[in-house]
């Protein structure tokens, strides 16, 4: 039975959850919303391919500014998907949005093989973000109410590194598919969008096994259900192990959570959380969100332009390229990535940022100076992405943990819009126009500025981050209708 909306209930779910041992439902996890990122990788990533063919007459003929505004549409879709899905996310639930975003990307991918001209293709990007957008919110949430406090860091900077494991498939796909020995022109970069929607139906498919959040059936009043779900997995573990599950003690006596069961939460509450009570840590996502997403946008959704507009390189060999530069950038969270539990979240936040900002400033004035090739420049980029993909995905963990469960999606999606808005839409289109000049030098201030804006980030992880590492999410932001917090508002 549920319980009555305003009711106080008291649940071991979250300390349940963060007792559990790595198990295979874990992996479960991992693999069927973790593809969430492969996707976003293969989808960007062939978009950046596909920006030099594009512009020939046998393909759409666009010009090098409506390539940048493609990237730019995908980016707004993105924004649009996940303001819209992630309030829904925390209204309806994490499991019956998931299914719905990855049927909306699943549908825009499908369709941009379409595309018969700048604006049907623009539309489609347009669909496709809005998928993704959407997937951010409702997996980002998920994920982390679902993986044990002690490895959260590592997992979710290790998934959100996936997205170039899906790059990397991308780049080696352009290869043969824009080989015209292999398909004609016309027709390779048709096929090249066919890759993500069949990948999505393989994802929709997995995603039957994934339960709803315990913890947001439990906020939701329908604690009943997030025991057993509980009770199932900690089933399913005892087998996996032989009966003889090993509990991390640190959660094993941890008190109940104590919360007032609500079916919504209402847009003034969201308010006054975000600009008021948390304004700290909103300031905090933001800066996060908004220079990690100038900093990768300006130089990835522009890279195909780079090579072959000051380097010569064919369209057709760009994908050979982006192999190692995507490699590199999905490395960085699985070597790293456990030091964000270890050191903690600030050091390494922090750190990543920086480096990421000194190391491009470097590389820019090397390619000013003239002293870098095709192949050179690939490996400074990915020497540099190597660091920074540690980086940016540490912005969506920090979003996604510094928030009450009630809002945390809407939070994610909040950020992640405002942070595209101000640096992903715009940079592509900046960087785009100044590739099309020609002009090094104003490049090289574009990526002085890009570099810049790392560090600032930086600077603001030391003055306000929040060190989460191995904390319950409920320690480190306590949900809006426990008992605490509610007081305090009376």
């Amino acid at each position: 039975m549920n319980a009555a909306n305003g009711e106080w209930i008291e649940s071991h779910v979250p300390a349940r959850l963060d007792r559990l041992p790595w198990s295979r439902w874990h992996w479960l996890i991992v693999v069927a919303l973790g593809a969430t990122w492969i996707l976003d990788g293969l989808e960007v990533t062939l978009a950046s391919a596909l920006g030099g063919i594009l512009t020939r007459r046998e393909t759409l003929g666009l010009s090098d500014a409506q390539v940048g505004a493609s990237a730019t549409f995908y980016l707004a879709g993105a924004v649009i998907g996940a303001l819209l899905f992630g309030y829904g996310t925390d209204r309806f639930g994490r499991k019956k949005l998931f299914f719905i975003t990855v049927a909306v990307y699943l549908t825009g991918t499908a369709v941009s093989a379409f595309s018969w001209n700048f604006a049907s293709y623009a539309f489609f990007r347009a669909l496709t973000g809005a998928g993704i957008g959407g997937e951010y919110a409702a997996i980002n949430s998920a994920i982390d109410e679902l993986i044990p406090a002690r490895v959260r860091g590592r997992v979710d900077l290790m998934i959100n590194g996936s997205y170039w494991i899906g790059a990397a498939l991308g780049a080696a796909a352009t290869i043969i598919l824009l080989n015209p020995r292999y398909l004609p022109t016309w027709l390779g970069w048709r096929f090249a969008f066919g890759i993500g929607a069949t990948l999505g139906l393989f994802v929709m498919f997995v995603r039957q096994w994934i339960p709803e959040s315990p913890r947001w059936l439990m906020i939701h009043g329908r604690n009943k259900e997030a025991e057993e779900i509980v009770d199932g997995v900690e089933g399913q573990i005892a087998a996996e192990h032989g009966n003889s599950v090993v509990i991390d003690r640190r959660y094993r006596d941890a008190p109940p959570t104590r919360i007032r069961t609500r079916t919504h939460t209402p847009w003034r509450e969201i308010w006054n959380t975000i600009v008021h009570d948390h304004r700290r840590r909103s300031l905090l996502g933001l800066v996060l969100m908004l220079t990690q997403a100038f900093f990768y946008n300006a130089i990835f959704f522009t890279y195909a332009l780079v090579l072959m507009r000051f380097y010569g390189v064919p369209g057709k060999s760009v994908g050979g390229y982006l192999l190692p530069f995507a490699l590199g950038n999905a490395l960085g969270p699985f070597v790293i990535g456990h030091l964000f539990d270890t050191i903690g979240r600030k050091t390494m936040i922090s750190a990543t940022y920086a480096t990421s900002g000194v190391l491009l400033a470097m590389t820019g004035w090397l390619f000013h100076a003239g002293m870098l090739t095709a192949q050179t420049q690939t490996l400074a980029w990915s020497i540099i992405f190597f660091i920074a993909s540690a980086a940016a995905s540490s912005a969506y963990l920090t979003v996604s943990e510094i928030f009450p469960l009630e809002i945390r999606a809407f939070a994610i999606a909040i950020f992640y819009a405002i942070g595209t808005l101000t640096g992903g839409v715009f940079a592509p289109l900046l960087f785009a126009w100044i590739i099309g000049t020609g002009s090094s030098t104003a490049l090289f201030a574009g990526y002085l500025m890009a570099a810049a804006l790392m560090i600032v980030g930086a600077i603001v992880e030391i003055w306000i981050g929040v060190p989460a590492e191995r904390q319950s999410l409920e320690n480190v932001a306590a949900p809006l209708s426990s008992r605490k917090l509610y007081e305090q508002r009376k």
